[in-house]
């Protein structure tokens, strides 16, 4: 499969596929196809469709293929913010729940519990994840614009809250407290930062949805009528 990545920050994945080749995405995600794609909805287990129900993404995945020649595919973000794609053959990936878009069709997804308490209290990604295992690309998006990291042995960097976006199974996650009593009321990173220690890759995004949508409040018209 041959792939760009386009845009800035309202970014599209252009997949072609040849004859043969096929991809799967979340439900919602494509954008444009040629006249020759074909696309379908397939469950693929009545349980793991409900199980990314859990995860907060869609009950049936759908596959795109062309029986008469390549095809392209154009699949979107539901955020302004960024596409990065990542190969799940060097390794399984943790990824926030509503990041992925679309993949190769022997990536595999499943549900992932966080690891720790604290993780699931606090850690600004709620209780589940998707874990991304198999072989193949991987196109997750997120808000905002990304930093990929690749922690050395022991290296740890500490991310606030709901800005981790992806890290590889390799990394230990955790939450910690932000400082003093002092430090997290007044730091305005709240009480916890997620705390994530290598060896492996980390992606970090600038914005998270919550931010965005907050700043956006004092803009959004106000009922004036009485």
């Amino acid at each position: 499969m041959k792939y760009t990545i386009t845009g800035d920050n309202l970014q599209f994945v252009n997949c072609q596929l040849e004859q043969g080749e096929m991809m799967q995405s979340e439900a919602g995600r494509m954008v444009y196809m040629t006249g020759n794609a074909v696309m379908e909805a397939k469950m693929g287990g009545f349980w793991k469709g409900v199980k990314r129900m859990m995860n907060g993404a869609s009950f049936m995945l759908v596959n795109y293929h062309s029986d008469d020649g390549a095809c392209v595919v154009g699949f979107g973000g539901s955020v302004p913010g960024k596409i990065l794609d990542i190969d799940v053959s060097q390794g399984s990936w943790l990824v926030q729940s509503s990041g992925y878009i679309a993949s190769e069709m022997d990536v595999k997804l499943d549900l992932a519990f966080q690891k720790r308490l604290g993780s699931m209290l606090f850690g600004g990604e709620g209780l589940l994840l998707q874990r991304l295992t198999g072989t193949g690309k991987c196109f997750i998006g997120a808000c905002g614009d990304f930093n990929v990291v690749d922690l050395k042995p022991g290296e740890v960097y500490k991310v606030s809250t709901a800005h981790a976006v992806a890290w590889q199974d390799s990394v230990n996650y955790d939450v910690s407290a932000a400082g003093g009593i002092k430090t997290s009321i007044f730091g305005g990173e709240g009480l916890f930062v997620t705390t994530l220690t290598g060896p492996g890759k980390i992606v970090i995004q600038s914005m998270s949805l919550g931010e965005l949508a907050a700043s956006l409040i004092p803009y959004m018209p106000k009922n004036t009528s009485s």
